[in-house]
C-alpha cells in the first residue's frame, strides 16, 4: 500500500530529485494536450461501420490525445461538402470509387485529403442461397429478367422489386444506372428504403421467412457475414463504364462489376495542417477484415450501439490499434479502457 504520510522534508527532497534528474523527467507520464482548442468534428454517416469507426477514433482522440470531439450526422455527399467547407474535420470512411467524380473534385480543390487505407470494401446484388437452390438458372444479375415473378413487387405485382440503397445514399445512382444498363428497368422497380435500418429489417424479415428477395448490400457488414447469401455475377470491371455509372447524368450506362473500394479517411486539409499528430494517427489507422467483421457481428448479436462496439473493438484488438499511435497515447487509451 502506498505510504501517504511521508514527512514534508522527504517529500521535498523527492520532488527536488525528480526536477533535477533528466531521466526522471523523461520517465514522468506526459499529460495529453490536444493540437486544436475546439472539438474535433466527425462525419457520422448513417451506416454501422462508419459509426463504429467514428466511435473508435473519437475515443482515442479524447482519451489518448486530450481532445474534445463531436459528431455530425448526415448523408455521404452533403458531408463531403461539409468536409470541404471545414464544417467537419474527419470522415472516418470514404469510399472513393462510389463517389468517384465528387471525390476527385474534392481532392482537386485542395481542401480535402484522403489518408490511410482503412480496409477494402465491396458491393453487390445478393440473393439468399435458398433462392438459388429453388431457381438454379439464377446466376447473374442479368438473369433477373427471367425471374420477375419470383421477386414480385408487393405494391406492383406485375413488376419485380430490387431492394436498393436507402434514400439519399450515393450508391443510389450506381444502382439506378445498373438497373438501366441491364435492361431491367422495364420489369423491375428499384425500391429505396427510408433508412439503413429499414433496409436491413426488410432483408432479415424475408430471410427468416424463407421468402425470395434480391437486394443491394455492401461489405464489411454483419448482415452479409451472418446470412448465407449468393452474390449475383456482373460483367468484369470496366473503369470507363463504372465512371459513367457513378454519374446521375449517365446517358447510356453499361453494366460492370462494382469497383473494389479501398476505403480511406477523409480529412479537411486545413485541419491536417493544424493537427499533424492527429492526422498521422488517422493515416496509420487500418483495420483487418476479421477484426471489423467480428466487431460488427458483435454489434448485431448483442443489439448494442456503435459506441459500444467501438469500445468492444478497443478492448479486444489492442495489438491492432496500438500500432496506430505513439506508445504514450496508447497507454492513456488503455488506462481509460481499464477504468470502465
Amino acid at each position: 500500500m502506498r505510504n501517504t504520510h511521508l514527512a514534508p522534508r522527504f517529500r521535498a527532497l523527492a520532488l527536488a530529485a525528480a526536477l533535477l534528474s533528466p531521466a526522471a523527467a523523461l520517465a514522468a507520464p506526459s499529460s495529453p494536450s490536444c493540437e486544436v482548442d475546439r472539438p474535433v468534428r466527425f462525419s457520422g454517416l448513417n451506416w454501422e461501420s462508419n459509426l463504429v469507426l467514428a466511435g473508435i477514433e473519437r475515443y482515442v482522440l479524447e482519451h489518448g490525445y486530450g481532445c474534445k470531439t463531436s459528431v455530425e450526422i448526415g448523408e455521404t455527399l452533403p458531408m463531403l461538402a461539409a468536409l470541404q467547407r471545414g464544417d467537419v474535420d474527419v470522415t472516418p470512411e470514404v469510399w472513393p470509387g462510389q463517389i468517384e467524380g465528387a471525390w476527385k473534385k474534392a481532392l482537386a480543390s485542395g481542401k480535402v485529403l484522403g489518408v490511410g487505407h482503412v480496409y477494402d470494401a465491396g458491393e453487390g446484388w445478393y440473393v439468399p442461397r435458398y433462392t438459388v437452390e429453388r431457381h438454379p438458372g439464377l446466376k447473374t444479375a442479368a438473369d433477373l429478367a427471367r425471374f420477375k415473378e419470383v421477386f414480385a413487387d408487393p405494391e406492383d405485382p406485375g413488376r419485380g422489386r430490387i431492394y436498393g440503397c436507402p434514400a439519399g445514399w450515393a450508391c443510389g445512382t450506381l444502382n439506378d444506372n445498373l438497373l438501366r444498363a441491364l435492361g431491367l428497368d422495364k420489369d423491375y422497380s428499384l425500391f429505396a428504403p427510408g433508412s439503413g435500418a429499414a433496409q436491413k429489417a426488410a432483408i432479415v424479415s424475408a430471410y427468416k421467412r424463407k421468402r425470395d428477395i434480391v437486394f443491394y448490400y455492401w461489405t464489411p457488414t454483419s448482415l452479409v457475414g451472418a446470412l448465407d447469401l449468393v452474390k449475383l455475377e456482373l460483367p468484369p470491371f470496366d473503369q470507363a463504364a463504372y465512371t459513367c455509372m457513378t454519374d446521375p447524368k449517365c446517358a447510356k450506362p453499361v453494366a460492370t462489376e462494382f469497383k473494389p473500394n479501398p476505403v480511406v479517411t477523409g480529412v479537411n486539409a486545413a485541419f491536417a495542417k493544424e493537427a499533424p499528430r492527429l492526422t498521422d494517427f488517422l493515416s496509420k489507422l487500418t483495420v483487418p477484415d476479421d477484426a471489423i467483421d467480428a466487431t460488427l457481428g458483435w454489434l448485431e448479436t448483442e443489439g448494442k450501439e456503435p459506441d459500444d462496439a467501438a469500445r468492444y473493438f478497443l478492448k479486444q484488438y489492442g495489438p491492432v490499434w496500438r500500432q496506430w499511435m505513439p506508445a504514450d497515447v496508447a497507454d492513456r487509451v488503455q488506462a481509460a479502457l481499464a477504468r470502465e
